[in-house]
């Protein structure tokens, strides 16, 4: 079954994708697309009246510098928004689009590069930087600054997001609220590649609903600064690889769980969580319980398996968990090179590679990590070693 889902969820995914591309075809046959530019000396000095003449197809361009209370709602239905040079900033100053967000995207296809939110509040509590209703949205090299939410999407169950090489941080200090750096709803697919995410207060650094979460070669460090509680929640289970992840808690996190999957009962069909080839860190005193697996409130059949995981402090990767585990190396604190540097190299790495097993596949997609996160924001490409090591860091050693 879980197969089916993966080739139900591709095909519509591939079927999505073809529609799209049919109809950009019919509308480049038609129209030529426009390139709106937005800067103190352009046609569009504000995002805002960008976003009320952009047409299907086009381009809009946003000159650096700093722009302050200027959201919008976007409502086409294919665009591309991308910041030039270093990059715009956009700074809510108590604005807030719909009472929900700096950029609101209604329904459509939409690709966000090179842009900067920070922050964003909402009499709810949940301003976002972004809020994702409904479609496809893809958002790379952007970053999330003291938001109530980085990112929150709708619970629309066709819609996908991709997030690639950003950053999310600093979340507000907010004892009303529950700031979560990222939050997706119940939506069909998520990927997450390559991004960092710290500081977090009170919330989650990353919560997912999706039915399909593909979480790979990120950095989800809270650091001594952060008070996050999960540093990664999947609360509804669901199809979750989360492989070659760097994944660490601080000392001061409101919750001993770092990985919670299932905590909050099922809302797909069917559930099962590879956690393959990760780096698990905790600086809690007390121990931690590094994955925490609800398996109660999961379907029966629902598949935990843990491989190649390293897992470094007082704590448990296993401990009342059902599931297959293999290859999985607890270390003792200090065992890592430098943390508080970002240096996630485990010391006498080479002696380690002789304990892991090979990763295999799951329902013919491969558990083996071909990328490695990269500092200070994205990935490297990784060739297949002639021996892996537990965790994420392949390389340096």
């Amino acid at each position: 079954m879980l197969a089916a889902a993966l080739r139900a969820t591709a095909a519509s995914t591939q079927a999505r994708r073809f529609t799209a591309a049919a109809i950009g075809t019919l509308a480049c046959l038609s129209a030529q697309a426009d390139t709106l530019r937005v800067g103190p000396n352009e046609a569009f000095t504000r995002i805002a009246d960008a976003a009320k003449v952009a047409r299907d197809g086009d381009t809009v361009e946003i000159l650096p510098g700093e722009y302050r209370g200027d959201v919008a709602v976007w409502k086409q239905r294919r665009l591309h928004i991308r910041g030039t040079g270093e990059g715009p900033v956009l700074i809510a100053d108590g604005h807030i689009a719909e009472g929900k967000a700096i950029w609101v995207f209604r329904d459509g296809d939409f690709l966000i590069d090179n842009i900067e939110f920070r922050g964003a509040r909402a009499a709810d509590q949940n301003g976002a930087g972004i809020r994702f209703e409904r479609g496809r949205l893809e958002v790379r090299n952007s970053t999330f600054i003291d938001n109530q939410n980085g990112i929150l999407t709708a619970n629309s169950a066709d819609a996908e997001l991709i997030v690639r090489d950003s950053l999310f941080a600093q979340a507000p200090r907010q004892d009303a609220s529950l700031p979560h750096l990222l939050y997706v709803g119940r939506i069909a697919r998520f990927e997450l590649t390559g991004s960092r995410f710290h500081q977090g207060y009170r919330g989650h650094l990353v919560k997912s609903r999706a039915h399909l979460n593909d979480i790979r070669y990120n950095l989800l460090y809270d650091g001594a600064l952060g008070e996050s509680a999960y540093e990664l929640d999947l609360p509804n289970g669901g199809l979750a690889y989360v492989i070659g992840n760097i994944i660490g808690q601080s000392a001061n996190t409101r919750n001993p769980v770092l990985v919670s999957y299932g905590a909050e009962g099922q809302a797909w069909p069917q559930s099962a969580l590879y956690l393959v080839h990760n780096t698990l860190v905790s600086d809690r005193h007390t121990g931690t319980l590094f994955l925490r697996a609800w398996t109660d409130r999961l379907p029966e059949n629902a598949e935990i398996v843990g491989i190649n995981n390293l897992s470094v402090g007082l704590g448990s990767l296993t401990l009342a968990n059902r599931g297959a585990y293999r290859g999985n190396l607890p270390l003792p604190p200090g065992a890592l090179h430098g943390p508080d540097a970002l240096d996630f190299r485990p010391r006498n790495a080479q002696l380690l590679r002789s304990l892991i097993t090979p990763a295999s596949n799951a329902h013919g997609i491969s558990l083996e990590p071909d990328a490695e996160f990269a500092l200070p924001i994205g990935t490297r490409p990784l060739d297949r070693p002639r021996a892996w090591a537990p965790g994420a860091v392949q390389t340096g050693f």
